[in-house]
């Protein structure tokens, strides 16, 4: 008692008050209100630079099908580049709707491989250009025909596709035994070269429905696109339909072009096993720049 009285006399009476804890209580309150602000404005900011870079520089994209094996198979997982052929509407993370057309619009090259909306369903599609505005395209015999000239393209190994729950062996493959006491499906395969030099594989199993398409001219403002499994792919040699081909795509309906592999799954993961996360992943396709 002696000590708590001592202590209180000597203190001014504004010390005294002070030190009932009125004040460090509304300091406290105002930290606390500061503090709450400071995140949701970090929120926001943090929000703007993701709904940028979604827009403007990156998105990503899934391939659901093989319609472009060799060079890209059902599970893996890409970055599309925004900003090569500008931006539009189907830019935006969700497909507003806003006026057709595109900001800053560029034009892609022959060999691109680019992501586009479906002309009818609007779903995303993925395939390589082949003819631009201007130019004869036809196929003939399954050979590409570009302004009057065949697309030179060489028989080279069988493309080896690993046999997954992601990826079967169609039509046109043979299933093989591989060194690692797996299975593998073997394509007839092609290296596909353009008139600029640029090559990539492609594959070719035989007579098809899609090996002729007579010739025609590509539409201003309008591509020419295919898929590399030349065989197994709905693409500008079908008519624009909902689940089905995609005649001469206009590039006001371009996303962007493929860049990366990110990721790589052949379809054996199990969420309960947190180990086939690893096992599942396909890691040498990951980082491959396209």
């Amino acid at each position: 008692m002696d000590v708590k009285t001592q202590s209180l006399a000597g203190a001014p009476p504004a010390a005294a008050g002070a030190r009932t804890g009125d004040v460090p209580a509304d300091r406290s309150g105002d930290r606390s209100g500061d503090s709450w602000g400071g995140f949701a404005w970090f929120l926001v900011k943090l929000l703007v630079v993701v709904l940028a870079f979604r827009t403007l520089v990156f998105a990503p994209f899934s391939i659901p099908s093989e319609s472009m094996l060799p060079r890209l198979m059902n599970g893996d997982y890409l970055l599309a580049a925004k900003w090569p052929y500008g931006i539009s509407r189907h830019s935006l993370p969700f497909d507003l709707p806003l006026p057709q057309g595109r900001l800053l619009a560029a034009s892609p090259r022959r060999g691109d491989v680019v992501i586009f909306k479906h002309p009818v369903d609007g779903r995303d599609y993925i395939k390589r250009v082949i003819g631009l505005p201007g130019d004869r395209v036809a196929v003939i015999g399954g050979e590409v025909v570009l302004n009057g000239a065949r697309v030179p393209r060489e028989r080279i190994g069988d493309a080896l596709v690993p046999l997954s729950p992601n990826t079967g062996c169609a039509w046109g493959g043979t299933v093989v035994q591989t060194g690692d006491d797996g299975e593998a499906c073997s394509y007839p395969r092609y290296r596909e070269t353009l008139p600029e030099g640029r090559s990539y594989d492609v594959l070719d199993f035989g007579p098809s429905p899609a090996d002729s398409f007579a010739e025609r001219v590509v539409p201003a403002g309008r591509l020419f696109v295919m898929g590399d499994n030349r065989d197994s792919s709905l693409d500008s040699r079908f008519p624009a339909e909902a689940g089905e081909g995609v005649g001469m795509i206009s590039e006001d309906l371009l996303v962007g072009r493929a860049a990366l592999i990110v990721w790589s799954t052949d379809g054996s993961a199990e969420w309960l096993n947190p180990l086939t996360w690893f096992t599942a992943a396909r890691w040498e396709r990951i980082g491959d720049m396209l």
